[in-house]
């Protein structure tokens, strides 16, 4: 079902407006993707990243989208893609960003001014968050960004909602004229439901030059005009959340405690109480936070426990809200972790209620880190790399994200560090500016273009003695093999960016070459200047996929 009035009151049910309707078993990935194809979507911009990369896949995959030409190749970064969808709002169309959710640090600036510019054609942020970081470095909640760019925020609690939702938000997003952000956590992007679809998905936006430059030009005479608008926009959004279908006052008879939950905990709540919670239940979906709903539930009852994915964002908001005496309890009082994912199991013991038995882990099950795949070029890269460094005094080496990360672990344990997209090279200076000698960084090719390419610029500037390794394996492999933006272009990229011939090196890694990339490697640290070596050979994954396909279209001739 989908929602084409975004002006429901809050004891309204979402009406189906469609009569043309039929089920399909949907990750909430899936059901986000299929959303925005069926709101009328123009546009996808993304770069991979678990847990959103399903996203911009599925777009890829659909007949609709090719069938329209919807925009859907991978960006560069998360930056350029929030940029390209502005640019494709600024013409009147609608426009999806995907990204995890560290991806919205990269996109930040243009993100958090997205909110002063406003939109033309509508515009959905959809930031998939990783609570129990199990494939990231932090487990930062992307609400905190919507408050802060004083924009509206979506959290589905269903794959349903996360559907339906899609048309909401840029329905919404076009009547404010602002963009829209739409939160999800890892086990609502990766777990399956049943999902009621239209079979007549809404046309495209027409092109269209009614975008005001001075609202999209932020000299500071028109950002602060932009800025008063949309400040004075935050009671509207406020109330228009106090009314929204998908934030639901439940109440019950039992005032001794009230319920608070939002996004996929509302889920798991109902699932410690199948027959209906005996308490008051505040289910949020659609912020800023309701205030009006907040404040009746901390006068009603003795106490509140908030259940939320990820930080204790509503927890802590909620403690400047109340204006009673009702105990708040959540993450921040030890009710629920303060860390991790939550699940049914948790929220009972939160609740105070029975927990049942756990069969304990078997002890003859070995644990199995994970490893670089066998052949893997990076194996051979971190087996030169760590023959040469035996050589030298204290050296250190900077990582970066990628599959390569793996060089931290055994047999390898080759790096140092790796902290954010891109930091290898620019911390390889700094450590090199505070006298550090080997200083070496080492960064995949996606990553490179992703983030690499300004901090190689500021080592070139100042001719740092640091030595680069770009590992090459011709894709975006951490992610599941994606088109990486930067294939073939290496060698013209550091050239352009001021790089010597004399040290731009490029090895294949193999066992049979190991000789000559180990004598490079030791000319290149020996070298007192920036240098970089570009070891390249295809991903194993891919390679196989690859010729798996061309041994399909050879049989097929």
């Amino acid at each position: 079902m989908i929602l084409q009035n975004c002006e429901l009151s809050s004891n309204q049910d979402i009406p189906n407006l469609f009569n043309n309707m039929k089920k399909l078993l949907l990750l909430g990935d899936e059901a986000i993707a299929l959303g925005a194809l069926h709101a009328g979507l123009s546009g996808v911009y993304a770069y991979p990243g678990t847990p959103s990369t399903e996203i911009t896949e599925f777009i890829q995959g659909n007949k609709l989208a090719r069938e329209r030409g919807i925009h859907s190749k991978w960006s560069t970064n998360e930056k350029t893609a929030m940029e390209a969808a502005l640019g494709m709002s600024f013409m009147g169309k609608r426009a999806l960003v995907c990204m995890k959710h560290v991806g919205m640090n990269v996109c930040a600036d243009p993100f958090v001014n997205s909110g002063m510019t406003g939109v033309n054609g509508g515009i959905v942020v959809l930031a998939a968050d990783d609570p129990s970081m199990h494939s990231s470095q932090d487990e930062q909640d992307s609400r905190f960004y919507g408050k802060f760019a004083l924009i509206p925020t979506f959290e589905p609690s269903s794959q349903q909602e996360a559907y339906d939702m899609m048309q909401v938000a840029f329905d919404y997003s076009e009547k404010q004229k602002l963009p829209v952000l739409m939160r999800v956590t890892t086990r609502m992007a990766h777990s399956r439901a049943v999902v009621q679809v239209t079979e007549t998905p809404r046309e495209e936006n027409e092109l269209n030059y009614n975008a005001v430059a001075s609202n999209w030009v932020l000299l500071p005479a028109n950002a602060r005009k932009r800025n008063d608008i949309v400040c004075a926009q935050q009671g509207q959004l406020e109330e228009d959340a106090v009314n929204s279908p998908y934030n639901k006052y439940i109440d019950a008879a039992d005032k001794s405690m009230g319920i608070i939950a939002s996004g996929i905990a509302f889920n798991y709540v109902n699932e410690c109480y199948p027959n209906g919670c005996p308490f008051p239940l505040l289910k949020i979906s659609q912020y800023p936070m309701p205030k009006k709903l907040i404040r009746r539930m901390c006068d009603e009852c003795d106490s509140v426990l908030v259940i939320e994915e990820g930080q204790p964002f509503i927890e802590d908001i909620l403690r400047g809200i109340m204006p009673g005496n009702a105990l708040i309890k959540g993450r921040l009082t030890g009710e629920l972790p303060r860390t991790g994912e939550l699940n049914p199991d948790v929220v009972k013991k939160a609740l105070g209620m029975p927990v049942d038995e756990c069969y304990a882990p078997c002890e003859d099950i070995a644990p199995r880190p994970p490893a670089l795949c066998k052949g893997c070029g990076h194996r051979d890269v971190y087996a030169a790399l760590n023959e040469v460094l035996r050589e030298y005094d204290n050296p250190r080496v900077f990582g970066d994200i990628g599959c390569y990360t793996l060089g931290f672990l055994p047999p390898y344990r080759a790096i140092h560090s790796c902290v954010d997209m891109g930091a290898s090279i620019t911390m390889a200076k700094g450590a090199a500016d505070a006298g550090q000698w080997p200083s070496v960084a080492i960064i995949g090719d996606s990553t490179f273009t992703h983030s690499g390419m300004t901090d190689l610029l500021d080592a070139i500037n100042e001719n740092a003695n640091i030595t680069v390794i770009i590992s090459d394996n011709l894709t975006t492999g951490m992610t599941g093999g994606q088109d990486s933006a930067g294939t073939n272009k290496f060698e013209a990229i550091c050239r352009g960016l001021g790089l010597s011939d004399e040290h731009l090196r490029v090895v294949v890694p193999l066992p049979k070459n190991m000789p000559e990339i180990t004598q490079i490697i030791r000319e290149e640290i020996n070298y007192k200047g920036t240098s970089v070596i570009i070891p390249r050979r295809e991903c194993m994954q891919t390679l196989q996929r690859h010729l798996k396909q061309k041994k399909a279209k050879e049989e097929k001739k």
